[in-house]
């Protein structure tokens, strides 16, 4: 990915979403364009327009970590989009070097044992590819639509996008979508070179519609907790907490266990579930 091409369009995307109330300006006039003009932002970040139009255009290259911070200020940058911000500033200064191979989408035996040993709640391990590359037999029967092809991993951006299933699925598809992109966004920041993530943006914009729009919006988000609801064919509606963590010894995967409320129908549900996919009943 063309850094200059990431830094222009993510920045103008976030000066598009910045409303002149929500910066202290006023608001009366007529505006072209949503959002904050240019100079507005300038001012706010205390630099000349000129200086701020040259940013904007791409040139992060050289830009000092207090200026980074002014331009993030004045954009209201949440912090997934300031860390996003400040690796594209690190790519501007990197030596360029030619893509990176994707790893092999195997876990170690380790790790597979501890999944396995995981009895009460569904627990997978997917990387930055948006692959389930590991998965403990619930998890594995909860995300069974998912386990489509043999001979490659079950792709959650795939499945979302080009699935009719997915839409009953993720009965709130349109969130389910908005936050696998802004994930695949995230993880293309963090490793432009990933050849595996450049294959699969190039296939899900050349295929769908959906993707494409949303891929142009440039979210980005840090994935760690919350609710996330479910549908599945054999024992009804999930509510689920969920709860990521990257894995030290694998910088490239992550650890998410889904959990259930207590005496809650969808505790009943994973019981179902469990049951379903040949566990032995838990006390």
């Amino acid at each position: 990915m063309d850094n200059r091409v990431e830094v222009r369009e993510f920045l103008t995307s976030r000066r598009a979403k910045v409303s002149p109330g929500r910066a202290g300006l006023p608001t009366a006039g007529q505006r072209r364009v949503p959002g904050l003009r240019r100079s507005e932002v300038a001012a706010l970040a205390g630099m000349s327009v000129e200086y701020y139009a040259k940013l904007e255009r791409g040139s992060l290259a050289g830009v000092s970590p207090g200026v980074l911070d002014a331009i993030a200020r004045a954009l209201h940058l949440d912090d997934a989009e300031r860390d996003h911000l400040l690796r594209l500033a690190h790519q501007a200064n990197a030596v360029p070097r030619p893509r990176r191979r994707p790893r092999p989408s195997v876990v170690r035996p380790s790790l597979q044992r501890m999944l396995d040993a995981i009895t009460t709640a569904p627990a997978i391990v997917g990387n930055n590819r948006m692959e389930l590359v590991a998965a403990n037999l619930l998890g594995r029967a909860m995300y069974s639509d998912h386990y489509t092809d043999p001979g490659r991993p079950p792709n959650f951006a795939l499945f979302i996008f080009l699935d009719a299933r997915a839409h009953r699925f993720y009965p709130d598809w349109g969130l389910a979508a908005d936050i696998c992109v802004a994930n695949l966004r995230t993880s293309a920041g963090k490793d432009p070179h990933d050849k595996g993530i450049h294959d699969l943006v190039g296939e899900l914009s050349t295929r769908s519609d959906e993707f494409r729009r949303r891929w142009g919006a440039h979210n980005v988000r840090t994935h760690g907790t919350g609710v996330k609801r479910f549908h599945h064919d054999a024992v009804g509606d999930l509510d689920l907490a969920y709860d990521s963590m990257d894995l030290r010894a694998e910088p490239d995967l992550a650890l998410t266990v889904y959990t259930a409320e207590p005496g809650s129908p969808t505790e009943d549900a994973l019981r179902l579930l469990a049951a379903w996919a040949g566990l032995p009943a838990s006390r």
